[in-house]
């Protein structure tokens, strides 16, 4: 409808919106209530499950506006383009909004393109100010930030993960379901195979509730592997600090940090991590923040809530020694 604040909706390919669903909604929806519009979602996806459905209404979607088609998996750009382009064009929402996913990051700024549009990608902050959407963005590489607003409406952005705060879970709550009479265009692509990397069995790093990384201090791609028995043990997510990742040891998906993902778990746990400001752009905000390395002067210890000054290899076997009989008890 006009004057909505439309959220497309990022899912897990087996039926169910991921969490960052809930700081989408939840952020369109306080915007929504300063300009007289609401949250609606928008979900284009070949299966849509009923409790996904449920779970976008308890978030705060007021109306949720599902494609539902085998074309659009496996996901391409150019099938979910015409497509999110004309149901903006038949309904003139106020604002689109998608999180910086893989998926999200480029079918966002094909939709801007075709729509002639603006768009504030990897947003950090929105605020309504006279009327217009104002967002906040970093540019350089975090050194700075930028505030942007737009010349007309549709107003299109991406939000970071783990920035904007969650909607609160509504238990109850319905939204009208509608299902458009639309064609997808062929693929441009044909798929061909699909290729998977082998699965760690671990909690997905965005998602995760505890969060264990490792950095430098590290000192190979072999030792990860204390990490991914304390995360089995605890149910945490493993990552690692870019200088990990630029010495090759753990694949790009695993970096957390400003050219990385953006994490906010309750529980941060950082093993031989320096703390360079590229990282901590992208873990500070974690609830408790526990720091082990070596260099009692290593940055980190300055946000950290526990620091413990050892050697890693000696305190992770312990933590995963003394977890495994406080989770037998």
């Amino acid at each position: 409808m006009a004057g909505a604040f439309w959220c497309l909706v990022e899912d897990d390919r087996q039926g169910n919106p991921k969490k960052v669903m809930a700081e989408v909604l939840g952020e369109a929806g306080r915007l929504a209530a300063r300009t007289g519009g609401q949250a609606e979602a928008v979900w284009l996806t070949d299966k849509a499950s009923e409790a996904g459905l449920t779970q976008l209404a308890e978030w705060g979607a007021k109306r949720i506006v599902l494609a539902e088609d085998a074309a659009f998996a496996p996901y391409r750009g150019e099938v979910w383009t015409p497509v999110l382009a004309e149901l903006v064009q038949k309904e003139s929402p106020q604002a689109v909004f998608g999180a910086v996913t893989t998926r999200q990051r480029e079918v966002m700024a094909r939709l801007a393109a075709r729509l002639g549009a603006g768009i504030s990608a990897d947003s950090v902050a929105l605020a309504v100010e006279d009327g217009k959407l104002v967002a906040t963005r970093p540019v350089y590489a975090g050194k700075l930030l930028s505030k942007v607003t737009w010349a007309k409406s549709p107003w299109v952005a991406t939000l970071r993960p783990n920035v904007f705060r969650p909607a609160d879970a509504q238990p109850g709550k319905t939204a009208t379901v509608e299902r458009p009479s639309l064609s997808a265009p062929g693929a441009q692509m044909k798929f061909v195979e699909r290729r998977e990397e082998v699965s760690t069995g671990l909690p997905e790093l965005t998602e995760a509730e505890t969060v264990i990384s490792g950095g430098r201090g590290m000192k190979g791609p072999e030792n990860y592997v204390i990490l991914e028995e304390l995360g089995r043990v605890i149910g945490a997510a493993v990552g690692a600090s870019r200088a990990a990742v630029d010495a090759g040891w753990r694949p790009h998906r695993f970096q957390i940090g400003q050219t990385g993902r953006t994490i906010s778990p309750k529980l941060y746990l950082g093993f031989g991590v320096s703390g360079a400001i590229q990282h901590l752009a992208g873990m500070r905000t974690s609830k408790v923040i526990v720091a082990i390395n070596k260099d009692p002067e290593a940055p980190i210890f300055k946000i950290a809530d526990f620091g413990i000054v050892a050697d890693l290899f000696e305190v992770v076997p312990e933590l995963t020694k003394e977890f495994k009989k406080l989770l037998e008890k």
